[in-house]
């Protein structure tokens, strides 16, 4: 589907009512195509969503609220465009449901058809509200080396290698910032990058996380990028690419690449920019 016909960059009409056409999938195997990547992908994962605005009527009129935990497999064969995902939600806020079960069976059913594959859901309602916890992602951050960076188009010529003693690491950043591909708007992440192989030049992997600033590609299509170029620049034996961005819409969206042994979907921590 074309994005000049999805909502995001238009004026949309806010929705009174339950409405799953609002749901607007974007295929990802474009963006892959451009990554040269085919069926077989090299690395498995999942988008966390996490859903900060969802609220309905119980079936006396009453209005509840919760939050939401999406997952979404990125061997999915489409993306949600995140402003479609915004609107289905609000289209909530009017509707008279029996239960949040009847909420979540709604939620489970429309995402699933609109990503092509099973959308597996938490449901966070307010007695829960205060086990929900901020922290950082771990790693040895990046962010205090001295470098001089004038590079803000991915550049993974950037990357490079610091030895040839295999190691076991990971790093982070609060330094990534690209650009939604419709908007211009600005998206904030922090990313952390966890691998076994030859030790990345922290310098130059520092700069080449700096090189998306003025990058324009969805959150996903970005950390999908991250992998595949540290994959072939450096060879590691394994890798596992996450990043947090900041929320907009009442969403964050958390993509989760990896191509490491028995891995698995890390906890979804918010940190404190979410």
């Amino acid at each position: 589907m074309s994005l000049s016909n999805a909502p995001l960059g238009h004026s949309v009409a806010y929705p009174t009512a339950y409405d799953p056409s609002l749901l607007f999938p974007i295929p990802r195997a474009g963006n892959r195509a451009t990554l040269a990547l085919g069926a077989a992908l090299p690395f498995r994962g999942a988008d966390i969503w996490n859903a900060y605005e969802l609220s309905w009527l119980d079936a006396k009129g009453k209005p509840r609220v919760a939050m939401a935990t999406f997952v979404i497999p990125a061997d999915s064969p489409n993306i949600i465009e995140s402003k479609s995902f915004k609107l289905y939600l609000n289209s909530f806020n009017q509707a008279r449901l029996p239960n949040a079960q009847a909420l979540r069976d709604h939620l489970e059913r429309d995402l699933s058809q609109a990503a092509g594959a099973p959308v597996a859901l938490d449901f966070i309602l307010p007695q829960r509200f205060g086990e929900l916890a901020i922290g950082e992602l771990e790693g040895d951050y990046l962010d205090k080396l001295d470098v001089e960076i004038d590079t803000y188009e991915p550049a993974p010529q950037l990357l490079a290698v610091a030895g040839d003693t295999v190691v076991e690491e990971t790093l982070a950043s609060r330094l990534l910032k690209s650009n939604c591909p419709v908007t211009g708007q600005p998206d904030w992440a922090s990313v952390q990058i966890r691998y076994r192989g030859r030790p990345l030049d922290r310098a130059a992997l520092l700069k080449y996380i700096v090189s998306f600033r003025q990058h324009a590609e969805f959150h996903e299509h970005c950390v999908e990028r991250i992998f595949t170029d540290i994959q072939r620049a450096c060879a590691p034996e394994w890798l596992t690419v996450y990043a947090r961005y900041t929320r907009r819409g009442g969403l964050d969206i958390n993509p989760w690449r990896s191509n490491a042994p028995g891995a698995s979907l890390p906890a979804d921590l918010r940190i404190a920019r979410q």
